[in-house]
């Protein structure tokens, strides 16, 4: 099954996380290259701990940022590692009502912005309905407003981060918080 739904930030295009079909359509749809690995949303911690290997430093982040436009890249358990060959996964929790309850009832899932790869996202419901109205199984309606600016990216990997993309969250806004005692 593939959806679309809105987030905090663009319109997401997702499906389970261990959906080895509905990955494939994803990657099909937006004719994006195999070797560029799609991000996780995720409804809570519970549910980045279950596919992702925190430390510190991540734990820090995502308590004070998240739900919010940030996405972290951890290693990836096991489990991700053998099912879907993800050494590593950028998991997020969108701050945005919706997408949290489809979430919840579908647990992580894989996702990306909608629009044809290297394009800039599509972020109009109706632009949408009409592109890929007959692509996916379900396209939901924001009632929201979003913010369509694209999510941090922050690498963490190993003891150390990179800022791979910034975007509303800024590395001074990361540094204060990591560089906190307690």
């Amino acid at each position: 099954m593939v959806i679309i739904f809105p987030t905090d930030t663009v319109y997401g295009i997702g499906t389970k996380i261990f959906d080895l079909e509905g990955i494939n359509k994803i990657y099909e749809i937006k004719k994006r290259p195999k070797d560029k690995p799609l991000a996780c949303l995720c409804a809570s911690l519970d549910q980045i701990k279950s596919i992702a290997i925190l430390n510190d430093d991540a734990e820090k982040l995502i308590n004070a940022f998240l739900p919010g436009p940030l996405t972290l890249i951890l290693k990836s358990k096991d489990e991700v590692k053998e099912k879907i060959g993800y050494e590593t996964i950028g998991v997020r929790i969108p701050n945005y009502k919706l997408a949290l309850d489809i979430l919840k009832e579908n647990g992580p899932m894989l996702t990306t912005s909608v629009n044809e790869s290297g394009s800039n996202p599509i972020n109009e419901y109706e632009d949408i309905l009409v592109k890929y109205g007959k692509c996916v199984d379900e396209i939901y309606k924001s009632n929201e407003k979003s913010s369509a600016l694209a999510s941090t990216v922050v690498l963490m990997t190993t003891d150390s981060f990179k800022i791979l993309r910034e975007g509303e969250i800024t590395l001074n806004m990361i540094e204060n918080i990591l560089n906190k005692k307690g």
